[in-house]
């Protein structure tokens, strides 16, 4: 098969000829129909993750059909359309059993722990937990953008922060992460506030709904937090930090109302510093979101179908499997683009 692959960190990608995988006993191997560009891989390429072997194929967020099928596979057969959480449980610990496969110690995570999406094909493993049937009708873009940042989105505003309709969500940083956040917010009925530096990425904002835009560039925290007062004064109920920046995190803890609720979804490069006495005497609470299980993405697709939630509106370029090693490149030297990237394999 066709794959990127990575031999070195932090050196550019080759698109070669690879093996193909074979699936493992539980597993199946998906011919990849369209994969996200997600800033995980950069993260992953620049050598963040010690969890990665080398050489690696990127690539966690993906849709396409099974192609084969190991011998205990028993709820999905060859052709079957699907998606995968990007966090694959093993459906067998006590964190699967209570329904927390997104933490489940023996996760695998395709272009991570084992090569990933940016591939013709892609080995997955324990299938009956993890593979998620995907409609024939919906767009390949938006069901390969439901693995990792809309899952991730959805479970920390839904699940771990309870946003409620009504409620006041705060979203910083307008990349693809925060934009699925604020999407989903907008979904659920919450009156949307967005900051971002990019006056751009704050037209894609208020593309999709949003309500309120900050344009924090120049800025210093207390200014942006001046202007996100005249919008919201007392604070508000809700925030996503999807930067993984301190001075982000810092500026979506103090922009809180009173119990307010953060959703931390933004990777750091070294260990934040919290502003803790606010959080204690507040009462803040800082909920991380680390994906979605399979058993729980009915929520989420019921939303897509409703038309409620249009992941494809996002999507801003879409590239072949030869663009892909430049593409990465460039997001993990900081790309800007307003919107999210997609390379189409199939």
């Amino acid at each position: 098969m066709r794959a990127v692959v990575y031999d070195q960190f932090s050196t550019e990608p080759t698109v070669r000829e690879v093996p193909d995988p074979q699936p493992s006993d539980a597993g199946v191997v998906v011919r990849v129909e369209t994969t996200g560009l997600c800033r995980s891989d950069a993260h992953g390429w620049l050598g963040h993750d010690d969890g990665i072997a080398l050489p690696q194929v990127p690539g966690h967020e993906l849709v396409g059909r099974v192609h084969a099928v190991g011998p205990l596979v028993e709820r999905f057969q060859v052709g079957d359309r699907v998606t995968v959480p990007f966090v694959c449980a093993c459906g067998r610990c006590a964190e699967c059993l209570a329904g927390n496969g997104q933490v489940c110690p023996n996760q695998t995570q395709p272009g991570f722990t084992h090569w990933g999406s940016y591939a013709e094909l892609v080995a997955l493993h324990d299938a009956d937990v993890n593979l998620i049937p995907v409609p024939e009708s919906l767009d390949a873009g938006a069901a390969a953008l439901l693995g990792c940042r809309f899952a991730t989105a959805f479970r920390g505003l839904v699940h771990r922060a309870a946003l409620r309709s009504g409620e006041r969500l705060l979203v910083v940083g307008c990349g693809g992460v925060g934009l699925s956040a604020a999407m989903i917010g907008v979904a659920l009925g919450a009156e949307v506030v967005a900051v971002d530096i990019d006056a751009a990425a704050l037209a894609r904002a208020r593309s999709i709904g949003v309500t309120h835009t900050i344009d924090s560039s120049g800025l210093d925290e207390a200014a942006v937090l001046a202007r996100i007062a005249e919008v919201s004064p007392g604070g508000v109920q809700v925030s996503v930090e999807a930067l993984g920046r301190e001075s982000t995190m810092r500026l979506s803890l103090l922009a809180l109302a009173p119990l307010g609720r953060q959703v931390q979804i933004g990777l750091f490069s070294s260990e934040p510093t919290l502003p803790m006495p606010r959080i204690i005497a507040q009462e803040l609470s800082l909920h991380g979101s680390h994906g979605m299980p399979a058993s729980d993405y009915r929520e989420l697709l019921d939303l897509v179908a409703s038309g409620a939630l249009r992941p494809q509106d996002l999507i801003e370029h879409r590239i072949g499997l030869d663009e892909a090693p430049s593409a990465l490149v460039a997001l993990a030297a900081g790309d800007r683009s307003t919107g999210v990237t997609v390379i189409d394999v199939a």
